[in-house]
């Protein structure tokens, strides 16, 4: 039986595929078309179904063209050509996968799509369960310094006010936290050093500038009062040398905790100092997060202990020396407390120093907590990842500093002016203070000056928000910028509170001493009244300009507003060496305690007296930042 058939050859380096007729000989069994087989390489053929009689083709032949094929092959050029059904059916039979150009049958595209969106699947679901469990760690890390921070105020002050539980009970819970705050720090820089030994650091292309939390000048603020932390603990830690030969009083702790707490700050005080995002935490997301946490709760507990041990020892020493007939103490145990060399020292120095602890843990506490809030979760692991192919501008290593003092030369004389009439205040009161008979004109003439100060600065910023008021404020600033002024204004206003706390109980005291007449009750109650208004004024200014830039030519030259928030920088550090020097003791207002009980005035004024020495540090921080940032000419 003769019959025209088709065939088909395919050439993997041709530009088309040849179909021609042939006349061959075919028994019955021949007739049935037999399935090709063709790799999974092949092209996509479609060839469409076309009317029984072949009246189109020309000399027997097809040619269907191939995509990126560049010459044609004819019949038995290559080997592997396969015999083909009739060109009627020939579409119906089978159908090649070439590049996803062109649609698959459906069977083809069922398995195809079923392989491929299988490992696909399971990515998504494992991600998902990834993100998933980054949220939880972080839930429960914020739970656990929830939890620590709960146990910092519940021991100390159930030692304080309780005679039955024993001071071992939170000196060794103050021992877990500087154990594991240091554990964790040396685990951080062991990773750092065992990442950097695994895969160096190159030059070049993958070279980056890492972020900063906190502005350069609230490090070196958590450095200088890291210093006054330490040599506060070394004189504590002096104290064990003395009690050690009472054998009441001969107690390991003594010396721990101080030597400890030691360790810890100079640690942290390099951890702080030097953090950036080159502390890659995301190997360690579970560890890092509960690890800072860890950290900012040991932080807040430290604070809290000081505090309450600084109130403690206070009040003992007020009763000793002033009030020997005050009943309305909580019970303390000062047996083995400051009483000889040592004991009299630290407690003639705490005023000082003590404040320095707090502050230094506050800011410690909130950079570490934006450090927390930083640990790279798996979107930004593998945004790092990209963005670490890109080639960036290589910076020079290490802190270069550039100011620009133009349009400053009024407000630093301003300010010395307001620094040298401080000091000579003070040095009047500490001179009339010892003097019998003087102390409450001691008093009179700082509260005074305190109220001439306040009224100044009310005026200054008056005048630099009419002078400011045409510089470009931007919603939301870009880069490191905007994570610096966001801890800053977060630090102002937390450090408000205290700030606003001593004012409302000072003008209630004063209050009081109006209504008794006592010297000095009007003058102190305006000076607080003002404080408070010259404080809400300030943050203010301070919220609003850190988001301010000048834009154009004009005010680049001009620069509105920078001789007043230079002189605002000046006092602000003016009203800090008055905080601290002065009004950080609760004698400060003696009267008060006539009104409040010697324990409760004196919890009120630790309380309340270091956030607000730290809100004036803190301001002159920030008013220096704006005194650089919105007055740049790179903006």
């Amino acid at each position: 039986m003769q019959k025209r058939r088709q065939s088909v050859t395919f050439g993997d380096t041709g530009n088309s595929i040849t179909l021609k007729e042939s006349s061959e000989e075919s028994s019955p069994l021949q007739m049935v078309p037999k399935l090709p087989q063709v790799s999974s390489s092949s092209t996509l053929l479609t060839i469409p179904e076309e009317s029984h009689n072949h009246k189109n083709l020309e000399n027997n032949s097809i040619t269907i063209n191939k995509p990126d094929v560049t010459h044609h092959e004819t019949s038995g050029s290559r080997r592997g050509s396969h015999l083909l059904p009739s060109l009627p059916s020939f579409h119906k039979l089978f159908a090649f996968k070439h590049d996803g150009n062109h649609r698959p049958s459906d069977a083809s595209a069922y398995y195809t799509d079923r392989k491929n969106k299988e490992p696909a699947a399971i990515e998504a679901r494992r991600k998902n369960r990834r993100n998933a469990n980054d949220a939880l760690s972080t839930a429960l890390s914020a739970l656990y310094a929830k939890f620590i921070v709960i146990l910092g105020i519940s021991l100390p002050l159930t030692q304080i006010l309780s005679h039955r539980l024993s001071s071992v009970f939170y000196q060794l819970f103050y021992l877990f936290l500087y154990v594991g705050s240091c554990c964790f720090v040396g685990f951080v820089y062991f990773s750092r050093i065992r990442m950097k030994s695994r895969i160096p650091i190159e030059s070049g292309a993958n070279s980056k500038t890492h972020e900063r939390f906190g502005s350069f000048y609230l490090r070196v603020g958590a450095m200088a009062f890291g210093i006054g932390v330490m040599v506060y603990s070394g004189l504590e830690f002096g104290q064990y040398f003395e009690t050690k030969s009472d054998s009441n009083c001969d107690s390991i702790f003594v010396a721990l905790i101080p030597g400890m707490r030691m360790i810890l700050t100079l640690t942290q005080m390099q951890f702080i100092f030097l953090n950036t995002s080159d502390f890659d935490m995301g190997n360690h997301k579970v560890i890092s997060r509960f690890g800072l946490m860890h950290l900012v709760a040991t932080n807040i507990c430290e604070w809290l202990f000081i505090l309450v041990e600084e109130t403690k020892h206070e009040i003992h020493h007020i009763t000793l020396h002033k009030m020997e007939n005050v009943t309305d103490l909580p019970h303390s145990n000062e047996g083995c407390g400051r009483t000889k060399i040592m004991g009299r020292l630290v407690q003639d120095v705490s005023p000082f120093l003590y404040p320095c602890t707090i502050e230094y843990s506050l800011i410690c506490a909130v950079i570490l907590y934006e450090m927390w809030k930083k640990v790279k979760s798996l979107p930004d692991i593998e945004r790092t990842r990209r963005d670490s192919m890109k080639p960036v501008e290589v910076r020079p290593k290490g802190i270069v500093l550039s100011v620009d003092c133009s349009h400053s030369h009024r407000g630093i004389f301003a300010g010395v002016i307001i620094f040298v009439l401080t000091i000579i205040s003070m040095i009047m009161y500490f001179v009339l203070y010892d003097m019998p008979g003087y102390e409450a004109d001691a008093i009179q003439e700082v509260s005074i000056c305190e109220l001439i100060i306040y009224i100044i600065t009310i005026a200054a910023i008056g005048l630099a928000m009419y002078s400011m008021r045409d510089v470009k404020y931007y919603l939301k600033l870009t880069g490191h910028h905007s994570s610096k002024a966001n801890l800053d204004c977060t630090l102002l206003v937390v450090a408000q509170f205290g700030a606003y706390i001593y004012s409302i109980f000072s003008i209630i005291g004063n209050y009081f001493a109006i209504e008794d007449e006592i010297y000095g009750g009007r003058v102190g109650f305006v000076t607080e009244l003002m404080g408070i208004f010259q404080t809400s004024l300030q943050t203010l200014f301070i919220l609003n300009s850190s988001w301010r830039r000048c834009r154009g030519a004009t005010q680049k030259r001009k620069k509105p507003g920078r001789e007043t928030v230079t002189f605002l920088l000046i006092v602000n550090m003016c009203m800090w060496l008055i905080n601290t020097l002065i009004k950080g003791r609760a004698q400060f207002r003696p009267k008060h305690f006539d009104y409040f009980g010697v324990w409760a005035w004196t919890i009120i004024v630790h309380v309340s007296m270091p956030l607000s020495i730290f809100y004036r540090f803190h301001a002159s921080i920030c008013f220096f930042e704006i005194w650089k940032n919105t007055y740049k000419n790179n903006n």
